[in-house]
């Protein structure tokens, strides 16, 4: 009788046992299949893969001076802390160049000129002299030459000069396209969007880097006019 009794409750304990066990293992393939899909959730909205935007600067981390951490001079380091300052507005944080006479530049940035062909700014004219032809323009450098020299194409604002208008560039120039013309609006925020990548093959004829060394902003002498945030994006 004793022996039966226990014999029965080895058996419910051993019945017992399997049935935790199904559970548990239920329990961890839910676990690993809903990790699973976070993990792809993840890379599927990492910076980086193609579809996103990708922000290459806020101009939100001022230096002491009001200077764009981790940003350079082209010449002189003390006329860029002079002529170019971070100021905010409304919340909204912007670079100023105001008489500028070089131009300043970021190279800490991890884009792909070929998977994020687009580059998207802002910027707003403040003042402009009459008679003054250039008004601003920006650098994207996608690649360097056999001396380490940064390779680019200069976008531009121009006072005067038409829309689509073109000057090649030589060895130490850039080519130049303008994509605004005019003098107005004063006090607005201007957007631009401009396919790099498309522009560097047709004036270069060959492909970039595989990252895109740097951007280079300049102000027109006598002039006052802020940028705003620089990102890309894919097509």
């Amino acid at each position: 009788m004793t022996f039966a009794l226990h014999e029965q409750r080895q058996r419910r304990f051993g019945l017992w046992i399997r049935t935790w066990g199904i559970s548990l293992w239920c329990v961890m393939m839910c676990v690993g299949v809903i990790g699973d899909n976070l993990v792809r959730a993840e890379q599927s909205t990492s910076p980086g893969s193609p579809g996103d935007s990708m922000l290459i600067e806020d101009f939100r981390n001022p230096d002491e001076r009001g200077f764009p951490q981790g940003w350079g001079a082209q010449r002189s380091v003390v006329t860029a802390h002079e002529t170019y300052r971070i100021q905010e507005e409304g919340g909204v944080s912007f670079l100023r160049a105001k008489n500028a006479s070089q131009r300043v530049y970021t190279k800490q940035m991890t884009w792909d000129p070929k998977t994020h062909p687009m580059l998207v700014w802002r910027w707003r004219l403040q003042a402009v002299p009459e008679g003054k032809e250039f008004i601003a323009a920006i650098y994207p450098s996608l690649d360097t030459d056999m001396m380490f020299i940064p390779v680019n194409t200069k976008y531009v604002w121009s006072a005067t000069l038409p829309v689509g208008s073109m000057k090649k560039g030589g060895m130490f120039s850039s080519t130049e396209i303008v994509i605004r013309s005019g003098s107005a609006p004063i006090g607005e925020w201007m957007e631009e969007r401009v396919n790099v990548y498309e522009d560097f093959l047709k004036i270069h004829n060959h492909e970039p880097a595989v990252l895109a060394w740097g951007i280079s902003l300049l102000g027109g002498p006598a002039v006052e006019i802020d940028f705003g945030s620089l990102r890309v994006e894919a097509e």
